[in-house]
């Protein structure tokens, strides 16, 4: 018996709608990293971008639990100096809140070309608008998979 492969033509990727409001911010990433690496279909194969397109809407209205909110994101410029932080509240209060959603599933995925690759099929929009009613996009609700994914506060 040979091992499963996929190659290119295998690869059949969806687009999906989830709705951030009222979700923890964890759990929703963890989730959305599953579906962009393609770690849900019985096909995935690890060195391909077998994951599907995602869609996340109202990204402004994310739930932190405990004090995250006041815990920073750090960066670095690379000059001398140059680290640089803000908090999380901050960055929701400011001109991109959807920057928490993508810097969170971006670190929940591995490093590497392959996942930069995959982070270009994630869109994050703040507000419950987006331009990708052409596609069609199945709506996952990840509230319902678990009563923890929201915050009951």
């Amino acid at each position: 018996m040979k091992t499963f492969t996929a190659k290119p033509s295998d690869i059949d990727k969806k687009w999906i709608l989830i709705d951030a409001e009222g979700v923890v911010l964890g759990r929703l990433a963890s989730i959305v990293a599953m579906r962009l690496r393609g770690k849900h279909k019985p096909s995935f194969t690890p060195h391909m971008d077998m994951g599907d397109n995602v869609i996340i809407i109202n990204a402004d209205k994310i739930q932190m639990t405990g004090k995250k909110r006041d815990e920073n994101f750090y960066w670095h410029t690379g000059h001398p100096g140059g680290i640089k932080s803000r908090t999380k509240q901050e960055i929701l209060d400011g001109a991109h809140p959807e920057r928490v959603v993508t810097m969170a599933v971006k670190r929940m995925l591995p490093g590497g070309p392959l996942s930069r690759q995959q982070m270009t099929n994630l869109r994050v929009y703040a507000s419950a608008d987006h331009p990708h009613e052409a596609q069609s996009p199945e709506v996952l609700d990840v509230k319902a998979m678990n009563p923890k994914n929201t915050r009951s506060a």
